[in-house]
């Protein structure tokens, strides 16, 4: 079995109010309690706001921080989760399915090396 990455893009901002927010995530401990149950899910991840990150670039060999996320954009990344499947077709069956439960949100799947 391969593992992939399930990305989640999230516009930047404050989250949505809380009564928006709680069925969107009990949806989505669902699916990640289905993942668990059929062996798929390996682990999940929230991230803080992207102001909470820091970016390091080597400069001649010495590293240069900067606050901030590494790119400037209208959307960042929120959280993921890593899963394995046998092939692409059902690592994107899952990635679909959570793109369903996070809608209008992106998710983005990629195998990892």
């Amino acid at each position: 079995m391969r593992q992939y990455l399930l990305s989640i893009y999230q516009p930047d901002g404050p989250p949505p109010p809380p009564e928006v927010l709680g069925p969107i995530m009990a949806n989505l401990g669902k699916l990640n309690e289905e993942m668990k149950a059929g062996g798929t899910w390996v682990f999940a991840a929230g991230l803080h706001a992207p102001e909470s990150a820091t970016v390091i670039r080597d400069s001649g060999g010495e590293p240069v921080l900067t606050d901030g996320p590494f790119t400037e954009g209208k959307e960042h990344l929120g959280g993921f989760t890593v899963i394995q499947a046998e092939d692409l077709d059902e690592a994107l069956d899952w990635g679909g399915r959570m793109a369903a439960v996070l809608a209008p949100l992106a998710i983005e799947v990629r195998p990892i090396q």
